[in-house]
């Protein structure tokens, strides 16, 4: 239970990195990052398989690239679903889901490591 609560929060933290390190993306502090840390989890969970499942022949064909609009679009959404948390357009959700792809990793193999 501890962990999830620590992913929790270095999430946040990250979204709130994010917010601080690309322009165009705001956040109005540490709790609407902890929502939107809860909307992005739910919008993984339940429509990121159908977006990805949609998609999957411009996947084959980009081979892999268009995945990176689909977590654009996905990180344009939870902006959308998200109070406090805004993202002023395209390219400023791409290098933010861009920067995320990135840091997800690093605070799963920390909450890992706490375990």
């Amino acid at each position: 239970m501890i962990n999830i609560i620590i992913k929790w929060i270095l999430l946040a933290l990250s979204i709130m990195l994010t917010a601080w390190l690309i322009p165009g993306i705001t956040i109005s502090g540490f709790l609407s990052a902890l929502i939107v840390v809860v909307v992005m989890g739910i919008i993984n969970v339940l429509i990121r398989p159908l977006a990805e499942l949609i998609s999957l022949p411009l996947n084959v064909i980009t081979f892999g690239i268009f995945s990176l609009i689909i977590n654009t679009l996905l990180f344009l959404l939870a902006a959308k679903l998200s109070p406090g948390f805004q993202i002023d357009g395209f390219w400023s959700g791409f290098f933010g889901a861009l920067l995320l792809s990135f840091l997800t990793p690093i605070v799963d193999k920390i909450g890992r490591k706490i375990d």
